[in-house]
């Protein structure tokens, strides 16, 4: 398949109007655009950095009107006041696909404190439609009690008269070149639900994320989850004891104080699969620095193999052996890649950059090959307001932090149709 890219364009009837908090390099803003929605207000702001690269790419792009670079927690209010959609791929809580699970912290954790800033927003503006992503982990946080984090947004987001409704969603089983798993969170303004719904049918056909992004149920009836009506008591004795489970299945919908979950799959329409072999620039477009010196590859495969070494513990100073497996090496080329991470930039050898062979050489992939795997339009992040080219490896971090536009997009043209 020839890949093409997709350049951005304001819509010129707009169907709503959207407000962007963490908005990054402005994924939700692209795939939103093309449903039809015209942003109105962005936030970008990231903690502990003097430049502000993110905010910067996005001026470039879209221009300065209506972008805040504050911290979130100082935006009085969002302007303009009025809006139909609030969006957000808000940062994950204290953890990672690096840390143990000793370190998730959750909620409760510095980057946790953003909800309330989100909820507080929320509050103030009362959106008619809301759009939240986050990283698939959010359902078992954190690894002390399973899904109170979740849980804890449910019902305080709840409680300001939204029916919510998740997904669990693999880009890849929709037809695009990563398998970037990410949870779904739409929330709908409703003061009561209709007579004859169905949670069942509501996850499985009716929702926002159901008709988006079809699915099929894995299980005849859904399973209840009461969330007591006090945040504090959720926060302590939620799943409490549970044995390591979170309650939470990939799908679901929650309102007035029940949360009704449902595994479910992925059953997309008619699809035509992308892999990582078809996002790639032709060779005669890619710098030298990209391919794998002959002398590193003996690093790549070690990393890339499967390994057993002994350690020892710097706390206790027992002895331990950590273990991993395999992973593909060189990447596959007729399949979907695997998720792009924050750390994928940088020439040295790792075990979680991607590493892909043509003809007779290795070499890293590009930024313009990590834009195209989460859709964005060529070259979208090669530079600042002040024309300044951003490092390969920052422009990788960007992508490791976005997140895939065509679903956006899909998203997008079913929040248009509850808007209406």
């Amino acid at each position: 398949m020839t890949y093409k890219s997709r350049a951005y364009k304001e819509p010129k009837d707009p169907v709503g109007t959207v407000a962007e908090l963490f908005a990054g390099v402005g994924g939700f803003r692209i795939g939103l655009a093309r449903a039809g929605w015209k942003t109105v207000f962005s936030n970008q702001w990231e903690p502990s950095t003097k430049v502000q690269h993110a905010s910067d790419v996005y001026i470039a792009r879209f221009g300065a009107d209506g972008h805040s670079n504050e911290d979130i927690s100082t935006l009085e209010e969002i302007s303009p006041k009025k809006f139909d959609l609030l969006v957000g791929g808000f940062p994950c809580q204290d953890y990672s696909v690096a840390k143990t699970l000793s370190h998730a912290k959750g909620l409760r954790g510095k980057k946790g404190v953003l909800w309330w800033e989100i909820l507080r927003l929320v509050q103030r503006h009362k959106p008619k439609l809301i759009f939240l992503e986050n990283v698939d982990r959010l359902l078992k946080s954190p690894a002390s009690q399973r899904g109170r984090d979740f849980a804890v947004m449910l019902r305080t987001l709840g409680d300001e008269g939204y029916l919510i409704e998740w997904r669990v969603v693999n880009a890849a089983e929709y037809g695009f070149p990563q398998r970037r798993i990410r949870v779904f969170i739409v929330a709908k303004k409703i003061s009561k639900l209709a007579r004859d719904f169905s949670p069942y049918t509501y996850i499985s056909e009716e929702g926002v994320l159901a008709r988006a992004l079809p699915n099929f149920p894995e299980e005849m009836v859904c399973s209840e989850i009461d969330i007591d009506d006090n945040p504090e008591k959720v926060s302590k004795y939620f799943n409490r004891g549970a044995g390591g489970k979170s309650p939470f299945s990939n799908s679901g919908v929650y309102f007035d104080g029940v949360a009704y979950t449902l595994k479910t799959q992925a059953a997309p329409k008619k699809i035509q699969i992308q892999t990582l072999g078809d996002v790639l620039q032709k060779n005669s477009l890619v710098d030298s620095s990209f391919y794998v010196d002959t002398k590193d590859l003996k690093s790549w495969k070690f990393l890339k193999g499967a390994k057993n070494i002994e350690r020892v513990h710097k706390d206790s100073g027992a002895k331990y052996v950590y273990s991993e497996g395999s992973m593909a090496f060189p990447d596959l080329l007729s399949n979907p890649s695997r998720t792009i991470l924050t750390g994928e930039g940088g020439s040295t050898p790792s075990r979680f950059k991607h590493i892909i062979k043509v003809g007779n050489q290795y070499r890293r992939l590009t930024p313009v090959e990590l834009e195209r795997l989460n859709g964005f339009p060529d070259d979208w992040t090669a530079t600042n307001t002040g024309g300044e080219e951003i490092s390969d490896m920052r422009r990788a971090f960007f992508m490791g932090n976005a997140l895939v536009i065509g679903l956006i997009e899909m998203v997008g043209k079913e929040l248009a149709k509850e808007l209406k």
